[in-house]
């Protein structure tokens, strides 16, 4: 369901044709990283720390250099020393010192799965027994798992020459803290002072994967003539370019990334772990070279997202007007620096206009693998406290939890904590699409059934984009852009050509260039493509309009350019003779030059993306089970370019919301080391765990797109923890402040206050 706006006044917009890479990914055509062939390949296999944390005292690697089949044997005394460097990788910054020592341990293993040795072979076989002949001497340290334990003075240290970064201010001795944020807006005495009900809870959340269904894979080939060609699957590959060339210090320009179809990412396909390595055993070994991760490999080694540890406050005066807001938060970074602890500072209090609020973060290295984003990165777990705390305001003071939102609701002109003022945006108008909603309005029968409500915030970002578009001789349209397609990308940037030149979307040839082949273009995060490259699609299509109007007045119609007219439908017409763009583009092919268009662009304005959920469900006492009964996601996508592909991220952030708030979680043995690494251990919802998630697509217009268009594939993940919490409590009285909320957890909470009562 579309609510306000529809297909509006648009031709394309709002359609839903059949996507450009559909059949090719149906029948298995679709070339992914695992399909590269090339003459001569080698397979890797990539050996990994068995414990959690300790001192790597030596490596013997003879034995595996020694076994017949073997090519190429790397260790980190094989990688350049890339020293204390930070790089901007598009969608944040991190220090290369880092990144390298996460691709291959250094002087320490961090976690259980980093990485301490790579060997090239003739295949995969010989290369795992080659790796397991690699004598590593380990000096096993003390580990930690969990944030507030590493956030203690006696907590094992992880580096030596870590202080922490308080405002600016560096800490005298090391610490696993990395960094200390602050904002504050008001003045939170005050603002307590004038409430007359203050709900505060602690809240803590367990680390959870993306879960994508396709491995990490990377192909190198590291030529005669000095360049290196990576076939990777990247959410960035031009991130993935200058990660690349700083780990093995060569000039960017000599690396060549291309993007091969992307089987889910999520935000975990940003950082590099596979592409210097294949680079690297390419180079020593003179041939291509594979490497495929398992499958533990992926739990064990790649980012999740941040446990948490949060105690958050929020006072409101009795007619429902939330005044103050203090949060405190400590998240997981993993091994390394860099976690997503900002963004959960700017989203704590995002939905809602808090004239007063604090809030302190701390991102926290601790032994686990290195935090990486994770749709909306940080947002789910602040959501999961405020949302309840809230609820938790309106039930003492008999209010509404959906009148309480519509109150306090953030709208245009409302100042962050971290400052930026809101333009317009819509979750006003998402809150009444649910008071407008039949879920809402539907009655929830039975014993232990509740419904609950939440709401959430990402910001989204701009980014630069690159695109080009071409002419054929037919008057369709060759578009070449830089950013990686994971959820149909290809189909919603072709729509926003076709809508600026008047023809349709089979019209456009989307294509994704490699990092030779287009401008760069930042990484497929932050709900940035369909806006941001759109934007650049949508600029390309103007500048092409523009050569054809003034070419049209000297080839075609012997006239002043001010006398040719660009129709809204995008024909062109003069002294009452039309021409739709295909006319007049074939015409022009015929009389001169190819018509070719670009355009870069580097929008500074977030998106701003809000919605709204709301969930019933079942709680078995006797087991702690929820079963979800019914889901309705209500969002602001501005502009639904093409409404099925909205629907499906929804529908798909929804569900792994629904995941991370009842089971998903990463189990840890008494050593630190992983124990569910695997889909049959770790475990993630499928269709018969769910009904059917119902859509609201709203469209209140982004003012910074010329369509309207606002990012819409992050903020879905980020209410249902919270909108499932709060219908627990409205099922059982019983209010969970850990998540996941699994059938164990909840069963002995539920116990626990039986017997209390």
């Amino acid at each position: 369901m579309i609510k306000n706006n529809g297909n509006g006044e648009y031709r394309v917009l709002g359609t839903r044709p059949v996507r450009h890479d559909g059949a090719d990914k149906v029948t298995g055509k679709a070339v992914y990283t695992a399909d590269v062939q090339l003459p001569g390949m080698l397979r890797g296999f990539i050996l990994r720390s068995p414990i959690a944390h300790g001192l790597i005292k030596s490596i013997d690697t003879s034995a595996a250099k020694a076994t017949p089949g073997v090519h190429a044997v790397i260790t980190s005394a094989d990688m350049p020393d890339v020293g204390d460097k930070i790089a901007d990788l598009g969608e944040g910054a991190v220090n290369l010192k880092y990144l390298s020592g996460n691709v291959l341990a250094q002087d320490k293993v961090l976690y259980k799965g980093h990485a301490v040795a790579a060997v090239a072979a003739v295949d995969i076989h010989v290369a795992e027994e080659a790796a397991n002949k690699i004598i590593v001497e380990y000096e096993e340290l003390p580990s930690v798992t969990w944030v507030l334990d590493a956030m203690q003075d006696d907590a094992p240290l992880l580096h030596d020459d870590l202080h922490t970064d308080s405002m600016g201010a560096k800490s005298e001795n090391p610490s696993n803290i990395c960094t200390h944020m602050h904002f504050e807006k008001g003045n939170i005495e005050d603002g307590f002072a004038q409430c007359d009900v203050v709900v505060e809870r602690e809240f803590k959340t367990a680390s959870v994967h993306q879960g994508y269904i396709e491995p990490h894979a990377s192909v190198g080939d590291w030529n005669e003539d000095g360049r290196l060609r990576i076939w990777t699957a990247t959410q960035g590959s031009f991130s993935a370019r200058q990660q690349t060339a700083e780990i093995l210090q060569i000039p960017i320009g000599d690396v060549v990334v291309t993007p091969c179809e992307i089987g889910g990412g999520f935000g975990g396909k940003i950082a590099v772990y596979l592409e210097p390595l294949v680079g690297m055993l390419s180079k020593v070994s003179g041939r291509p070279v594979k490497i495929s991760m398992t499958r533990a490999d992926v739990f064990e080694a790649t980012g999740p997202t941040p446990g948490s540890y949060m105690k958050v406050k929020i006072g409101a005066t009795n007619d429902g007007k939330l005044i103050a807001g203090e949060a405190w938060l400590a998240y997981d970074a993993g091994g390394y620096p860099g976690g997503m602890i900002g963004p959960g500072c700017m989203c704590v209090f995002s939905c809602y206009d808090i004239e007063h609020a604090v809030v302190d973060g701390y991102d926290v290295c601790l032994n686990k693998p290195n935090t990486q984003a994770y749709r909306a990165p940080g947002a789910t777990q602040v959501a999961f406290a405020t949302e309840q705390l809230v609820d938790e305001i309106a039930k003492q003071i008999g209010m509404c939890p959906l009148e309480i939102r519509q109150l306090n609701a953030a709208k245009e002109g409302t100042v962050r904590v971290d400052g930026p003022k809101y333009p317009p945006v819509g979750l006003v108008e998402c809150l009444e699409a649910l008071e407008e909603s039949d879920h809402w309005k539907s009655s929830l029968d039975g014993p232990l059934r509740g419904r609950g409500i939440a709401a959430g915030f990402w910001f989204g970002c701009g980014l630069k984009s690159c695109a080009t578009v071409t002419v054929n001789h037919d008057g369709t349209v060759n578009l070449l852009e830089g950013s990686t397609d994971i959820g149909g990308s290809r189909t919603s940037l072709a729509m926003q050509l076709a809508e600026v030149l008047g023809i349709t979307s089979d019209d456009v040839n989307p294509m994704v260039g490699d990092t030779d082949s287009v401008g760069y273009t930042d990484v497929t995060g932050g709900s940035r493509v369909t806006f941001a490259t759109g934007l650049a699609a949508y600029t390309a299509g103007r500048d092409l309009q523009t050569q054809m109007i003034s070419r049209a007045a000297e080839e075609v119609w012997d006239c002043s350019p001010d006398e040719v007219t660009l129709e809204n439908d995008g024909s062109f017409t003069h002294n009452g003779e039309s021409k739709t763009f295909k006319e007049l583009a074939s015409q022009l092919f015929k009389h001169g030059e190819p018509l070719v268009a670009r355009a870069a662009v580097s929008p500074e304005n977030p998106t701003n993306g809000f919605g709204v959920h709301v969930a019933d469900v079942e709680v078995d006492p006797e087991t702690g089970k929820v079963t979800v009964l019914r889901y309705t996601t209500i969002q602001d996508a501005g502009k639904a370019v093409h409404p099925s592909y909205v629907e499906g991220q929804l529908q798909g952030g929804t569900v792994q919301g629904i995941g991370w708030a009842l089971n998903e979680e990463y189990f840890y043995h008494d050593n630190d080391t992983v124990a569910n690494a695997s889909f049959l251990d770790y475990r993630m919802p499928t269709m018969l765990d769910l009904p059917m998630i119902d859509t609201i697509i709203v469209e209140a217009a982004n003012p910074d797109h010329p369509y309207g268009v606002r990012g819409v594939g992050e903020t879905p993940i980020v209410p249902p923890p919270a909108a499932l919490a709060n219908a627990i409590y409205n099922a059982t009285g019983t209010r969970m402040e850990q998540l996941p909320m699994s059938p164990p957890v909840l069963w002995k909470q539920l116990q626990s206050e039986s017997a209390e009562a």
